[in-house]
């Protein structure tokens, strides 16, 4: 960590409003990104970002400069993000007997851009969305995942599992559209 945002923490801690700002303008657009990815839209990211900054201001007193702060911060945006949609969102299994992995079969001969697989993420279902993002994006394994959302280990499976079946459909009709216009 540098003596620069060491300094601009402290500054936080102290509850100065120059020192906040300095923080929010370092971090606002990573934490966006973050926030984004647990959205189906570009106006709840915002709402989002500014209760995780709240946060982030009411708790930096409890950083004690042990370990680094952006996945400190990180944390608190994506625990905002969750209870944001846990509230919004009734996680509720999928009957479906679906594989733990998708056929791999279909390999894309193509690269697709970060903001088009970002929109087909956020095309997805509410559970969908949040149990890929948790897993494939956050690293959350299927335990915490249940714990996290309340919901069984085989539920953050059976979503895991069907929100790849889309995206992978998502991404082969994508690549069928860029063919045809070729």
């Amino acid at each position: 960590m540098t003596e620069e945002l060491n300094k601009i923490i402290r500054g936080c801690q102290r509850g100065d409003p120059l020192a906040q700002r300095e923080l929010y303008d370092k971090f606002k657009a990573g934490m966006f990104g973050i926030c984004l990815r647990y959205s189906d839209n570009y106006d709840d990211p915002n709402d989002v970002l500014q209760e995780g900054f709240i946060k982030v201001f009411q708790k930096i007193h409890q950083f004690s400069f042990k370990g680094a702060f952006e996945g400190w911060i990180r944390k608190i945006m994506v625990n905002t993000a969750f209870e944001k949609y846990r509230r919004q969102v009734i996680m509720s299994p999928v009957e479906e007997n679906l594989p733990d992995t998708p056929d791999e079969s279909f390999e894309a001969p193509f690269d697709i851009s970060v903001q088009e697989l970002l929109k087909y993420i956020q095309e997805l279902s509410p559970r969908y969305r949040l149990v890929f993002n948790m897993y494939a994006i956050e690293g959350h394994s299927h335990k915490e995942i249940a714990e996290i959302l309340n919901i069984s280990e085989g539920t953050s499976k059976s979503n895991l599992s069907r929100a790849r079946v889309i995206l992978k459909e998502k991404v082969q009709k994508h690549y069928l559209r860029s063919v045809k216009s070729l």
